[in-house]
């Protein structure tokens, strides 16, 4: 179903195109990983057995995310471009399918290459959930493209369809097969490798991605930003699922069961993120729109409030944390984590909110080299940190953790100073970007 705007339903109804509908489908994406991880745990028998598919969820949504967002993004761009000149995109779709594939393909190969490494690093030597990992990264690249077709296109229902059913699908497959009895993670690791391709399915069957012929696309139409997008997206993708994968890499034969427990708290700390889904879909359209009108003044007001509300959701979410934080994960994951490290998990995600909203508002200011350089530093920091973090896992990840979103933030409040006082002036373009750079899944 194709939406549309106008001004008169813009002043009846103050929420932007799609608020509502993609609203729902992160909230349902959102309540289905925090369940993934319960139903997993008790279908497999504890928190040992259940941290090979904590591992694999993990390790997936550090490579889907971070290589094929940047793809939804420029596809969702040249979409709204040519709908905005009543141009066909079909030839614009065949172009982004070519690079997905041959990314995906890629990347594969590379998995599989390095497979003997990844399969005793992070799968306690099974075979099948290396498979299950190639696979889902596979998986997740028509679901991004069809998220970029869905919002490109005005097509918001679609989009929450693909994004919701995601999560709906793994919980109801882990369901199933925790009641035939199976107790190997492999299984389970295909939940979470198939699960994308049910939503993506449905609104292909019923038409959502359909689009029209057009004008010969050219590989600058659908690659202006490509480059520095995928750096800063992979870089991003990765520090926000470092945590678990380096506790998974420094905890000892004996302490495998930890895994799953920091995972706990890692899902607990995102729940302000979760929160930032929410509202960077309410307000960054607007300011897109603001953009589109050349209204500078506003859209520093506008992005000012969401610093406020990004700030206000960070220093909430910490104390949270360290108020009810081992209660919460006692009832929900019956797991035990100190207060210092569900603050400190909690303090990093803050400060990572607070670091992507500056690196959408660079992105918006056409300065993508500028994001890829602070997600990059962030890198560095998080593996410095955990080098001089001392002999503790937890606390080495978690040093490593605040010391990254702290770099990545003061590259990006630099940058962003940097071209305001350059006079960078927000496109429609540049702040459709934005809107979708979002390198984590809920």
């Amino acid at each position: 179903m194709e939406s549309t705007t106008d001004d008169t339903r813009t002043s009846k109804v103050p929420l932007p195109e799609g608020t509502i509908s993609v609203g729902i489908g992160l909230l349902i994406a959102g309540v289905a990983s925090y369940a993934f991880f319960i139903v997993g745990k008790w279908a497999l028998g504890g928190d040992k057995q259940f941290a090979p598919v904590s591992a694999l969820w993990f390790a997936t949504f550090a490579l889907a995310p971070g290589f094929f967002i940047p793809l939804e993004q420029e596809l969702g761009r040249a979409l709204a471009h040519r709908r905005a000149l009543g141009q066909g995109s079909k030839p614009v779709v065949q172009r982004v399918l070519t690079i997905g594939a041959i990314m995906a393909t890629v990347v594969a190969v590379a998995v599989l290459i390095a497979s003997p490494v990844i399969t005793s690093g992070f799968f306690d030597g099974d075979w099948v959930l290396l498979i299950a990992l190639v696979v889902a990264f596979i998986s997740y690249a028509p679901a991004h493209l069809a998220r970029g077709v869905a919002s490109g296109s005005g097509r918001f229902r679609a989009y929450a369809i693909v994004m919701g059913a995601d999560g709906v699908v793994r919980i109801v497959l882990c369901l199933l097969l925790a009641v035939i009895g199976v107790k190997t993670a492999g299984p389970y690791g295909f939940a979470v490798a198939l699960a994308p391709l049910a939503g993506v399915g449905y609104v292909l069957w019923h038409g959502d991605l359909r689009t029209e012929d057009g004008p010969a696309a050219s590989w600058q139409e659908v690659t202006p930003n490509l480059g520095w997008l995928l750096l800063g997206s992979v870089f991003g993708a990765a520090l926000v699922n470092a945590g678990p994968i380096a506790t998974n890499l420094l905890a000892g034969e004996d302490q495998k069961e930890l895994v799953s427990q920091f995972a706990y708290g890692v899902l607990l700390a995102r729940v302000p993120l979760f929160l930032f889904q929410a509202v960077q879909a309410a307000l960054l359209p607007r300011l897109s729109r603001l953009a589109a009108r050349n209204e500078l003044d506003e859209f520093r007001s506008g992005f000012k409030k969401l610093m406020k509300i990004v700030v206000a959701v960070g220093i909430i979410g910490t104390v949270g944390a360290l108020v009810l934080g081992p209660t919460v994960v006692k009832l929900v994951y019956d797991a035990t984590l100190s207060r210092r490290t569900l603050g400190m998990l909690a303090f990093s995600s803050g400060l990572y909110m607070v670091a992507l909203a500056m690196a959408q508002a660079v992105i918006a200011l056409k300065g993508h080299a500028l994001v890829a350089l602070g997600w990059a530093v962030g890198v560095l920091a998080f593996l410095v940190g955990i080098g001089l973090g001392g002999d503790q896992v937890f606390r080495r990840v978690e040093i490593g953790l605040v010391a990254s979103s702290i770099a990545a933030a003061i590259v990006f409040f630099v940058a962003l100073r940097s071209r305001l006082r350059a006079g960078a002036t927000p496109d429609p373009q540049s702040v459709m970007e934005a809107i979708v750079d979002m390198p984590f899944e809920a």
